[in-house]
């Protein structure tokens, strides 16, 4: 377990996590924003699940989500690196039955805390389609604040960012 909050616990994602993994993004709800296409079956997220490098070469990554009392995956969060842009970005993706129940608030800020204390990020940010209104709620709950516009896969975009100081003071 990388950390624990009152109702979820954040681990690293592993193969086992596959059947869950593909449910997932089987849901062309959850996929609506993000520009993914479905994993084409079990074997395939598992083998996405196995070659998944973040935690290896940057020490953080996506983190499945899971309920304290029952062990349900209920989806996954976290943070990512992406080299090109030397950035860590918020990420989140949850099954539609378990929207709307602050899950996805909860699980990012147990990911910024652990990017700001553990991993000593200076910077992240978070990118989101600007139609999806839930997503871009989450990322102002947790204290980010708007950047700016991008092109989302050929949609409107927004950018939030929070940095290491302003982390400090909301949690003060």
């Amino acid at each position: 377990m990388l950390l624990q909050t009152e109702r979820l616990y954040l681990r690293r994602l592993k193969p086992d996590d596959a059947a869950s993994f593909y449910a997932l993004n089987e849901d062309p709800e959850v996929l609506k924003y993000t520009g993914d296409v479905p994993f084409r079956d079990i074997k395939a997220a598992e083998k996405f699940l196995q070659n998944y490098v973040q935690y290896r070469k940057y020490g953080v990554g996506r983190w499945a989500v899971i309920d304290n009392r029952t062990d349900d995956f209920l989806g996954w969060c976290g943070l990512r690196y992406t080299a090109a842009r030397d950035e860590y970005d918020l990420g989140f993706r949850f099954f539609r039955k378990y929207w709307n129940q602050g899950y996805a608030t909860e699980a990012a800020r147990a990911s910024l805390h652990l990017g700001f204390t553990k991993y000593n990020l200076k910077k992240v940010v978070g990118r989101a389609a600007a139609a999806n209104v839930a997503s871009v709620r989450v990322l102002e709950k947790v204290g980010m604040r708007r950047q700016g516009a991008f092109d989302f896969e050929g949609r409107a975009g927004v950018l939030y960012a929070i940095e290491q100081e302003e982390y400090a003071d909301l949690v003060k």
